[in-house]
């Protein structure tokens, strides 16, 4: 655990914007050359970089991050594979010298008879991850197409240590706003209505009675909606888990959402982040409510196009929602 940096430690990185609403098929019709996803390629790793290197820093110092973590911990990806470039489904590149070939002999790649092209490998692919690629294609579909709900007010983060000792709560390096009995108040004082099942088992067990409703992993696709922040964040989770299909853009947008939307769920939670550069969203005063929805309101439509592409993506690869 870690103390609060000093000032001379250099800020989180923040994503600017999403990245422009690209897919694969910049890359052209036929064979793409081998100098022009070199390029592609490049400037993947490079973007992964921008957005690693600090971590990977802390983690050889044995700090931990009580927001950008999150990324790293929750989502069991290393950043070895997000470093990994995928042109996406149906797109061949030429492979001009030996590194090429070693670079895409891979899992889910195939490489022609005279080895001088290789293409994401779409039936071996939907052998091995065709059945959860549906339950994706199904949960995105589903999502995409609900009625968003902006009501909630980030109360799941506040659900997560009501009723905690200083001793149990995650973040321990980080203080609380208010002090505890304040902050059991806020969770008392509101309507609770957490859909999302993974942030919901995460609720202590004083807080579990206390939501609407009751989210299970099997019931996901009848209650993820689009409001949502941790559906948005999860949308770096489905990227990676149907790879190779996502191009690796549509990945690092997804990720840059993420980091995103993780920053209002801390900023808006029951910690104080100020030591770490962050602001406060203070959910519990009107208008802190009022930025808290704007802020979703832009994330949750940030999302939407993003389940969008993941969705024409898994389709491209043959993959429907049920």
């Amino acid at each position: 655990m870690t103390s609060a940096p000093s000032s001379t430690t250099p800020a989180p990185y923040r994503a600017e914007t999403e990245h422009a609403d690209e897919s694969s098929g910049r890359l052209g019709d036929g064979v793409v050359p081998a100098s022009h996803w070199h390029g592609a390629r490049d400037e993947h790793e490079r973007r992964i970089a921008e957005r690693t290197d600090a971590h990977i820093k802390r983690r050889m110092r044995q700090e931990s991050h009580p927001v950008e973590d999150f990324l790293f911990t929750y989502y069991p990806f290393k950043v070895g594979q997000l470093k990994k470039w995928h042109p996406g489904p149906g797109v061949r590149v030429e492979l001009a010298e030996a590194a090429d070939r070693r670079y895409f002999d891979r899992r889910w790649y195939r490489i022609d008879d005279d080895r001088n092209v290789a293409e994401v490998d779409l039936e071996s692919w939907r052998a091995d991850r065709g059945d959860g690629a549906k339950f994706i294609a199904s949960l995105l579909s589903s999502t995409l197409n609900r009625e968003a709900n902006f009501g909630c007010f980030g109360i799941h983060e506040w659900a997560m240590v009501y009723r905690l000792t200083e001793e149990q709560r995650r973040h321990q390096q980080v203080p609380l706003r208010l002090n505890p009995a304040e902050t059991d108040a806020v969770v008392e004082g509101h309507r609770i209505q957490c859909s999302h099942h993974d942030a919901f088992r995460f609720f202590t067990e004083p807080a579990r009675p206390l939501n609407t409703l009751q989210p299970s992993r099997e019931g996901m696709i009848s209650n993820e909606q689009p409001g949502c922040l941790h559906a948005g964040m999860d949308l770096y989770k489905w990227a990676m888990k149907i790879s190779p299909i996502a191009d690796s853009d549509l990945v690092v947008d997804c990720f840059d959402l993420a980091l995103d939307i993780r920053t209002l769920d801390m900023e808006a939670s029951p910690y104080d982040l100020r030591g770490w550069g962050y602001g406060v969203v203070a959910i519990e005063t009107a208008a802190g409510k009022v930025e808290y929805m704007e802020r979703q309101k832009a994330f949750s439509g940030r999302a939407q196009s993003l389940r969008a592409r993941l969705l024409g993506a898994l389709a491209a690869a043959g993959i429907h929602p049920h």
